[in-house]
């Protein structure tokens, strides 16, 4: 694998339904209202599709780390409550899976991140840097397994949920 790709697994455990859940994860435009260490960001491009599929979201994110990133996710699959897909562009291509259980009253998530670090900085120093920018990605995965279950917990608390 060269150097400037990298593939991420993060696994998270939330109480709250699955529904709520999916409905959190599939809107990128509400991420930096919720997630604020990391999405600073969103500006929305409907697709005109009542799916969703093709829709885009042009982020600029950060981590830890003293630099930012500017890409586009553009949703190519969505299966309600259960999976989310997304492809990236911009200062990293690739591509991300939600992948979401209902276990009782929490909901089981995974996300597979696959993508190659196309930012200058990040691509010429992973042949050096990269367990630190993995690390730094690890910052940003646990600020937003905070962030979500707070997230949950508001919207719980403020209306109770109903499937859609």
């Amino acid at each position: 694998m060269p150097a400037n790709e990298y593939e991420f697994l993060t696994e998270w455990h939330v109480l709250a339904p699955q529904e709520l859940i999916y409905d959190i994860l599939s809107d990128a435009r509400e991420y930096p209202r919720w997630w604020p260490d990391v999405y600073l960001k969103a500006e929305f491009e409907p697709s005109g599709r009542a799916d969703g599929i093709g829709d885009r979201v042009t982020l600029l994110t950060k981590g830890w780390l003293p630099y930012r990133l500017h890409w586009t996710a553009e949703t190519v699959y969505r299966d309600k409550p259960h999976t989310i897909e997304i492809k990236a562009t911009g200062d990293f291509v690739g591509r991300g899976v939600w992948l979401l259980e209902s276990d009782g009253d929490h909901t089981r998530i995974r996300f597979d991140w696959r993508l190659r670090a196309d930012k200058p900085l990040i691509r010429w120093f992973s042949p050096v840097l990269k367990p630190i920018f993995k690390w730094n990605h690890g910052w940003a995965m646990a600020r937003g397994y905070e962030r979500l279950c707070r997230e949950a917990e508001r919207r719980i608390t403020e209306t109770p949920f109903k499937a859609r």
